[in-house]
């Protein structure tokens, strides 16, 4: 299948996107002298850019091949919260399904650069997890947008920022299995055994051992493997892990196999995992084959590794890969 026929068949297709978000702002500038007050690097800032980052750029990614994204999310009733929300209108995505708690914080991480080097980054965030208010808040903007306009996929976004919690993350998968609607998670630490019953499951490699507690080589036979012992735990129907460097991992129980990574002038890793379950999703909502599903979801995730900082794969960037 060509790029062509890929938007074909994405094209429109409806995705809900609940998990955590945050906003990814980037300091660029020079590092010529040291401080004379510490030794430490002086950065004199000459650009600073704000990006969507975490479920958001899963949602903007959804939005950039021209499907159909809803975000659900919790973000704080702050001011980096309102810069998010205009930052999510103006990147076209609706605040419809946004909570906004005076109970929580707005994540932000902030980086700071110099000759594309990353010299420091500093975090703004609340990890608790959501008080019984914002979880009814939450789940009511969730049963409604599965009840107005039922998606074809719903990606679980877990960051461990304490938006998905085990009542949220129940709800959710029930929701979408009593409507027939695919679930894909992109899992963490914390919540990773609490994703029962979906349809696709995607840790990388390290978050796959941490889980299972042993060590898995990134060879068939260990991850198909450790792909068994997942599904007994889960009950998942497609396991996707990626490998960095060494590709992308399938299995759905029957058809097993590892794609290698396309040969990458890598710049920035960071939002490469939001733009493979994006693929992952749109793929499977769209009905294609397993091994495409991975095919593509292996391609996006290394394309958007060449650009700096966290962006969304582009129609642009697919169709060139292909020429």
């Amino acid at each position: 299948m060509n790029p062509q026929q890929l938007f074909q068949q994405i094209e429109n297709l409806r995705v809900l996107v609940v998990g955590d978000v945050m906003m990814d702002v980037y300091l660029w500038g020079q590092a010529d002298r040291i401080s004379p007050e510490a030794p430490v690097p002086v950065v004199l800032v000459d650009k600073e850019d704000q990006r969507l980052g975490g479920a958001a750029n899963v949602a903007l990614n959804i939005l950039s091949l021209e499907a159909r994204a809803l975000l659900c999310s919790v973000i704080g009733d702050d001011e980096d919260g309102r810069r998010l929300q205009a930052l999510m209108r103006h990147q076209g995505l609706g605040t419809e399904g946004m909570v906004f708690s005076g109970n929580r914080r707005t994540t932000v991480k902030t980086r700071v650069l110099s000759r594309h080097q990353q010299m420091l980054r500093f975090d703004k965030e609340q990890t608790e997890e959501l008080n019984t208010d914002d979880e009814n808040l939450l789940c009511g903007r969730v049963r409604k947008a599965l009840n107005d306009q039922p998606p074809q996929a719903v990606i679980l976004e877990d960051y461990n920022k304490g938006v998905l919690t085990e009542r949220v993350i129940r709800e959710v998968i029930a929701g979408c299995r009593e409507k027939g609607i695919i679930t894909a998670v992109d899992p963490k630490k914390k919540n990773f055994f609490l994703y029962k019953d979906v349809t696709l499951f995607k840790p990388n490699l390290r978050e796959l051992k941490e889980a299972l507690n042993h060590d898995v080589k990134p060879v068939l036979e260990d991850l198909k493997k450790a792909s068994d012992e997942l599904r007994h735990k889960l009950n998942h129907q497609v396991t996707l892990v990626t490998l960095s460097e060494k590709g992308v991992f399938y299995d759905d129980g029957q058809e097993a196999a590892i794609l290698p990574a396309h040969p990458r002038d890598i710049s920035d890793v960071s939002g490469a995992g939001d733009t493979v379950i994006s693929l992952a999703a749109l793929c499977l909502a769209a009905k294609l084959p397993l091994a495409e599903m991975a095919q593509w979801s292996n391609l996006a995730g290394g394309l958007v590794c060449e650009h700096s900082g966290v962006v969304p794969v582009t129609r642009d960037m697919l169709a060139g890969s292909s020429k």
